[in-house]
C-alpha cells in the first residue's frame, strides 16, 4: 500500500514510535500475561506516559492531540504484537471514553476526560447483558428516577476494564417497553480491584473521584484468548447515579451507543489486521528459516501459496481499514464501511492464524511461538463488538433496504 493514500510524515512517525515500545515491552512479557491472565499494568503506565490512553482528544481535555488515524495506526501496531495490550488502549479509548467526549456535557467532559486520557483510571462501557448482546434493545438494566438521583439495577456482562476500571458508560431503561426506546445512558464509578498494585504503581486509581455507591466488579471471565485483558460482569445493586451523570439526552442511549459501536468496529478491524499481519509474519520468517527434504520450505508450493493469498487478503484488508478511518477523520458517514472493515479483518485473522499455524506444523501448536496465542485471540474478534452475521445485515441493509429492514 502506498502510505501517503492516508497517512502523513506524522502518522509514520506514531508507527515507528509504537513498534519499537512493542518490540521493547510488549513481546517479552505477552506470553506470559497470556499464560497467567495477568493484567499489564506496568505497561499501561508505560502507554499513559507516551500519550498512548488519549490519542485522538484533543489537548485541552489532557489528550494527545493526535487524530483518529493515529489511534488506529496504535491499535493495529500493538496488536501485531499482543491483541491484549492493543485492546486495553481500543476500550479505554473508543467504549470508555470516547461517548463522554461527544455525548457528555462541558463539565462532564472536564471532570472524566482528563482523568482517562491520561491514563490515571481506566474506562469501560456497559451494554451487553445475559439477555441483550446482539439484541441490545433488549436492556433489561433499569433506572428509576428517585427525584435527587436515580437508582440503576441490573448486570453487565463480558464487560472489559470492569476489574481494573473505574469510569464507565451503561445504558439502562429509564421508559418501560420493549425495544430501544427508553433507553439512556449514565456514567457511573467505581474502585479499581486492583488498589494495592496501583498504588505501589501510581496509576490506576483516582481516590479524589466520587465513586457510585451499588457499582461493583463481578467475577474475572477465564477466556480462550485476550487473556491479558480484563473481562466481568459490572453488577449496578441499587446504584446510586447523580441525576448530572446522565450521558447524552434521557432516551437517547441506545442510539447514541449505536454510534460509538460504529466506531469501534473500526478499532476492531484495526486489532485483527494486527493479529492477521503479525502471525503472517511470524509464518514467512520461519518459511525461510526451517528446511524439510533439504530446502527452505517456504520453497513448496504448499506453504508459499497460502502465504502469497495472505499477502493479497492483508493489502485488502488494510485499504478496508484505512478507507473507513479516513472517513471518519473527515466527518463522512462510515457506518457501512466500518461494518465492511470488521467483517473483513476479523475473518481474515481467523484464516491467517490457522494458516500461520499450519505453516508452523508442530511447533505452531506450541507456546514456544506466537501464533497460537494469535489463533486464540482471533476467534474473539468475530464476535465483539458486532458478530459477523450483524455486520452482514448492517451491509446487506445498506444494499437492499427495506427488503431486509
Amino acid at each position: 500500500m502506498d502510505p501517503s493514500l492516508y497517512f502523513t510524515e506524522h502518522h509514520a512517525q506514531v508507527r515507528e514510535m509504537v513498534r519499537a515500545f512493542a518490540a521493547e515491552h510488549v513481546a517479552p512479557v505477552a506470553r506470559d500475561l497470556d499464560r497467567t491472565s495477568t493484567f499489564p499494568w506496568e505497561n499501561v503506565k508505560r502507554m499513559g506516559a507516551l500519550g498512548l490512553l488519549g490519542v485522538p482528544w484533543p489537548e485541552e481535555l489532557g489528550g494527545a492531540g493526535m487524530d483518529h488515524l493515529s489511534y488506529y495506526v496504535v491499535l493495529h501496531e500493538l496488536a501485531k504484537v499482543d491483541a491484549s495490550h492493543a485492546l486495553t488502549v481500543s476500550a479505554h479509548t473508543n467504549l470508555g471514553t470516547s461517548p463522554i467526549v461527544e455525548f457528555g456535557t462541558t463539565e462532564q467532559r472536564r471532570t472524566y476526560v482528563p482523568l482517562l486520557a491520561a491514563g490515571t483510571v481506566l474506562g469501560g462501557f456497559g451494554l451487553t447483558e445475559p439477555g441483550a448482546g446482539s439484541d441490545a434493545g433488549g436492556t433489561a438494566t433499569t433506572a428509576e428516577d428517585r427525584g435527587s438521583h436515580w437508582r440503576l439495577n441490573g448486570s453487565k456482562v463480558f464487560i472489559t476494564h470492569a476489574g481494573v476500571g473505574e469510569v464507565f458508560s451503561v445504558t439502562a431503561r429509564t421508559a418501560p417497553g420493549p425495544g430501544s426506546r427508553g433507553i439512556t445512558s449514565f456514567i457511573v464509578t467505581k474502585d479499581t480491584v486492583d488498589l494495592e498494585r496501583c498504588a505501589a504503581l501510581g496509576i490506576g486509581h483516582a481516590a479524589d473521584l466520587p465513586k457510585t455507591p451499588g457499582v461493583r466488579a463481578g467475577k474475572k471471565e477465564e477466556k480462550m484468548g485476550w487473556r491479558a485483558s480484563d473481562t466481568r460482569e459490572l453488577i449496578l445493586e441499587d446504584a446510586e447515579v447523580p441525576k448530572d451523570n446522565v450521558l447524552g439526552r434521557p432516551g437517547e442511549g441506545f442510539v447514541n451507543f449505536l454510534r460509538t459501536l460504529d466506531a469501534g468496529r473500526i478499532g476492531i478491524a484495526a486489532v485483527s489486521l494486527g493479529i492477521a499481519e503479525g502471525a503472517y509474519q511470524e509464518a514467512v520468517r520461519y518459511a525461510g528459516t526451517r528446511k524439510q527434504f533439504g530446502k527452505y520450505i517456504g520453497s513448496f508450493q504448499g506453504v508459499h501459496f497460502p502465504l502469497a493469498d495472505l499477502a493479497v487478503e492483508i493489502e485488502a484488508g488494510t485499504h478496508l481499514l484505512y478507507h473507513a478511518a479516513w472517513l471518519k477523520q473527515h466527518g463522512r458517514p462510515f457506518k457501512t464501511e466500518a461494518a465492511m472493515a470488521k467483517l473483513f479483518c476479523s475473518e481474515l485473522a481467523m484464516r491467517a492464524t490457522t494458516k500461520a499455524v499450519q505453516v508452523l506444523g508442530g511447533y505452531g501448536y506450541t507456546t514456544d511461538y506466537p501464533v497460537e496465542r494469535m489463533m486464540r485471540d482471533a476467534k474473539v474478534c468475530e464476535i465483539g463488538e458486532g458478530t459477523s452475521e450483524i455486520q452482514r445485515i448492517v451491509i446487506a441493509r445498506q444494499i437492499l433496504g427495506d427488503v431486509v429492514a
